[in-house]
Parts: C-alpha cells; sequence; structure tokens
C-alpha cells in the first residue's frame, strides 16, 4: 500500500513478522523533497517498537528516484516484509 502524500511524496510502511524466529522488523520508504529543489528517497528500518537505522538518498529528478523507490519497495517485498497501515515504528 503506496501512500501519495503530494505532489512530490510517497511513502510505504512494511512490516515483517516471524513468531518463530522471533522477528518483528519494520522498513519505512519515502519520497520528499528536499529544502534546495532535489528529491530525496528515505528509508529507515529496525525492530518494531525500537529505534532502527535511517539512510537518506539525493537524486536530480522525480524519476530517479520513484525508480530507487520502487526498486527498494521490490526487494524488501521479496525478503517478505508486507505493506500496513502504520509509520511511525517507535
Amino acid at each position: 500500500m503506496i501512500h501519495r502524500m503530494s505532489s512530490t511524496s510517497f511513502h510505504i510502511y512494511c512490516q515483517r513478522i516471524d513468531p518463530s524466529r522471533n522477528m518483528a522488523r519494520y522498513y519505512m520508504l519515502a519520497i520528499r523533497p528536499t529544502l534546495f529543489g532535489e528529491i530525496a528517497v528515505v528509508r529507515s528500518w529496525g525492530r518494531i517498537g525500537r529505534r532502527g537505522g535511517e539512510r537518506t538518498d539525493v537524486f536530480g529528478t522525480e524519476t530517479e528516484a520513484v525508480a530507487h523507490f520502487l526498486d527498494l519497495a521490490r526487494r524488501k517485498h521479496r525478503k517478505g516484509y508486507r505493506p500496513t497501515r502504520g509509520g511511525d515504528p517507535t
């Protein structure tokens, strides 16, 4: 479930939960404009309920950012992450 937040802003929040492996993880992806007119893909990840890692990749065009966003979303889906309603993992 990808939520479009504005003309150049997208957001997806996924979880991967496997009680048999004591796994409860989240992965959040967003596309946001920067203050300098560029487009950033922001991602954060970690254990549900805990603060995790974060990374921001900046692109010159929305097309490049969207391609990167979709590639990351596909990779996480292949690993078992599924979109859920949410957004604040901590």
